[in-house]
């Protein structure tokens, strides 16, 4: 492997700030930040060579904190929503904190996604680290969790997520960072065309709360079966497409099993530029969010604020509120046992 990690600090009102340049020996690279474990650029080759980044990005290191769009970072304890931030584990009652609505999103207002993690280079990439107490944002256990991230000469990043506990508490973690294919500062991706290995999505009522359905696709303007347009049916008469101004839902993977990593499960191809994103993954669902409310954003590195629908976040994850709702994968984590899930982003030229 030719990757080279390289590294600098940066001083931001929250303390000091790790960022690290994964650089293969194509010319491909990754930026990532300790702030909330996030990436913060991912230079790839389009059909032509060109290299540009295709990850939505601020122009500060600093912006990332308590950013709405959560952009690029790992959220957590719990990534996506929990009804009325009413979590039952052990026999126990817990209340988190309400900041979406009427319920929890992303593990709450100080999640993972807004800490400074500890870190440290491995070969080809970086590990990093975060101790979650007993009581953080009200959550049972302390808890540690790792986000993992490798380069390689075949322009892939690898993000392995770990956790373990040393009390029953529950996980759910993923990467939220919005991708442009087209280049990050491109303007929309509603001109992208996407596939899903999933024939089912999940319904959810007016807050984004899954209903327990598994619904079939067919039909519905939530087929991606085969490659469509993010725009194509974007403004059609479809509730979970009005609840959200967009797509912001969930999937199940077709065939998924515990510990079974499907691999091509998301596929997105940008026309004008030629690049494709595949992504693979052992974890049950897929989250797809077009961006819907990205407008009034921190200011990027072209020296705007985002609008709406100028990038598209595929999150890997477990099922919302699935600690609530037992038909969907479990998200429960015992003393001596290991959460562990694979996302990897595949990045080529048409």
């Amino acid at each position: 492997m030719s990757v080279k990690v390289t590294k600098k600090r940066v001083e931001t009102p929250f303390g000091e700030v790790s960022l690290f340049t994964l650089m293969n020996g194509r010319g491909a690279s990754v930026e990532l930040s300790s702030l909330g474990a996030g990436v913060l650029a991912v230079n790839v080759p389009d059909a032509s060579g060109k290299i540009e980044n295709v990850c939505l990005s601020y122009a500060a290191p600093a912006s990332y904190m308590a950013d709405g769009p959560c952009l690029g970072k790992v959220p957590g304890r719990y990534a996506n929503r929990i009804a009325g931030g009413r979590l039952a584990v052990g026999g126990k009652s817990y209340q988190l904190a309400i900041n979406n609505g009427p319920n929890a999103l992303h593990g709450g207002p100080t999640g993972f996604q807004n800490h400074i993690w500890e870190a440290e280079e491995i070969p080809g990439g970086v590990r990093f680290t975060l101790h979650s107490p007993d009581g953080d944002e009200h959550y049972p256990g302390n808890l540690t969790a790792t986000a993992e991230y490798t380069w390689n000469d075949a322009d892939e990043l690898t993000l392995r997520l770990s956790a373990e506990t040393d009390a029953e508490t529950v996980v759910n973690l993923t990467n939220h960072s919005y991708w442009n294919l087209d280049g990050a500062d491109s303007g929309s991706v509603l001109k992208h065309r996407m596939r899903l290995r999933s024939h089912r999505y999940i319904p959810t009522d007016d807050t984004l709360i899954p209903t327990g359905e598994k619904a079939p696709v067919e039909g519905t303007p939530m087929d991606f079966t085969d490659f469509k347009e993010l725009g194509r049916d974007i403004e059609a008469d479809f509730p979970p497409l009005k609840y959200g101004k967009g797509y912001d839902a969930g999937w199940l993977l077709d065939e998924w099993e515990p510990g079974r990593l499907i691999e091509n499960a998301v596929e997105i191809v940008a026309p004008r530029s030629g690049r494709r994103l595949l992504i693979d993954s052992d974890q049950p669902a897929a989250h797809v969010y077009t961006g819907n409310w990205l407008d009034g954003s921190p200011e990027n590195r072209s020296g705007r604020s985002y609008e709406d629908y100028d990038g598209v976040a595929v999150e890997m994850q477990g099922v919302p509120d699935a600690p609530n709702q037992p038909v969907f994968p479990s998200q429960f984590l015992a003393p001596g046992e290991k959460y562990s899930r694979i996302i990897r982003f595949k990045f080529r030229p048409e």
